[in-house]
This record gives structure tokens, C-alpha cells and sequence, in this order.
């Protein structure tokens, strides 16, 4: 797929698709959500406490709905144009900036990897959403996915940490612009090819 269109056209869009917008603005807002109901809320409930069962509920929806529109936002993504790589001026940074966008995928894809197969493993479905009335186990520390899915958390908040200022570097030293590629506004831009 070729993201020019011949003669005095258009070239490389200078902005995102806005559906992928919407979704990295969103995801951006709930997976923090997420992550901050996993490490703060969920882990302060005891197993043994009613409470335990709603946030949990409200943890594994909020688990399938990340995963949903992460595929859709991969999908979109791959079938979308883009505007060109951005740059840090620095070809090591660059390489970096691309290995953390697909990390952002790929650690996104085994938390809740590891969290659906921890609900298995704990028979979540049932307690949670079937009303089986089973007893939670007394911890989730004995499933080893549920070890990975903590590590896994830890990476992703620093992953997402270091965006973050990896973004305010490029808006407030760089002063690319690099921020509007990632916003709502005219995507293309028209152009004059030169031909010899």
C-alpha cells in the first residue's frame, strides 16, 4: 500500500486517521485507569471482602474493552496512512521511539493476556459474572501469570512515563509539532510535485 497519490496530489497525511485519534486519547486515559485500579484499588481489598467481586467485574470489562480497541486500533492503524516517522534528531532516539510503539502493543496484548488467563485459572468467569458463589482464592500470587501480569504493569506505567515526556520534550524543546500529528484537524495536505 503506497501512501502517495501520483501528479499533484497528496502526499503522506500530515496527521493520524481521527478514528485512530480518538482511540489513542481514549486508550491513553483508560488504560492509566486501569493500571491505577489494579495497583491501588484492587490490591488493597481483601480476597475475602464483597467489594473484592465488583472491582474485579469492573477490572476484567475494563480488560476486555482495552482489548478490543487495541485491535481495532492495530487494525486501523496497519490499513491507515501515516505521516512520515518523526525524529528526534537523533538516530538512536528514533530507534527507541519505534521499539516503544510496538512494545505499547505488545505489553498491552500480555497484560491482558495474563489477566484473562489468571481468570481462568482462578475460575474468575464464575465468581465474577456467573454469581457461583465459590470463594475467591486466598491469593492470586500462587498463578504465575498473575506474577506477570504485575511485572508486565510496572513495565507498561514506565513505558507510558517515559512517552509522556518523550512527548513534552518534542512540544516544548523541540517545538516539532509532533503533538498535532496526534489531534484533530485537516489531515492532508495539498502539494505540487516538480517532475524534470
Amino acid at each position: 500500500m503506497t501512501n502517495i497519490i501520483p501528479r499533484g496530489g497528496l502526499v503522506k497525511p500530515a496527521r493520524y486517521h481521527p478514528a485512530l485519534v480518538a482511540l489513542h486519547w481514549f486508550l491513553a486515559a483508560f488504560i492509566p485507569l486501569a493500571l491505577a485500579l489494579g495497583m491501588f484499588v484492587l490490591k488493597t481489598i481483601p480476597n475475602d471482602s464483597p467489594q473484592k467481586l465488583e472491582a474485579l467485574r469492573a477490572h476484567m470489562i475494563g480488560g476486555g474493552v482495552i482489548l478490543t480497541l487495541m485491535l481495532v486500533r492495530l487494525t486501523l492503524r496497519l490499513a491507515s496512512a501515516r505521516p512520515v516517522a518523526a525524529t528526534t534528531g537523533s538516530p538512536l532516539l528514533d530507534r527507541i521511539a519505534r521499539i516503544s510503539h510496538v512494545a505499547f502493543y505488545g505489553l498491552v496484548f500480555v497484560m491482558v493476556g495474563t489477566g484473562l488467563a489468571t481468570a481462568v485459572l482462578a475460575d474468575l468467569p464464575a465468581i465474577v459474572f456467573g454469581g457461583s458463589g465459590a470463594a475467591l482464592p486466598a491469593s492470586f500470587g500462587v498463578f504465575p501469570t498473575r506474577v506477570i501480569h504485575g511485572v508486565v504493569a510496572k513495565v507498561l506505567v514506565t513505558l507510558i512515563a517515559v512517552h509522556v515526556l518523550a512527548a513534552l520534550y518534542h512540544h516544548f524543546i523541540r517545538r516539532d509539532g509532533l503533538l498535532r500529528r496526534m489531534w484533530f484537524g485537516r489531515r492532508w495536505r495539498s502539494t505540487e510535485r516538480k517532475y524534470a
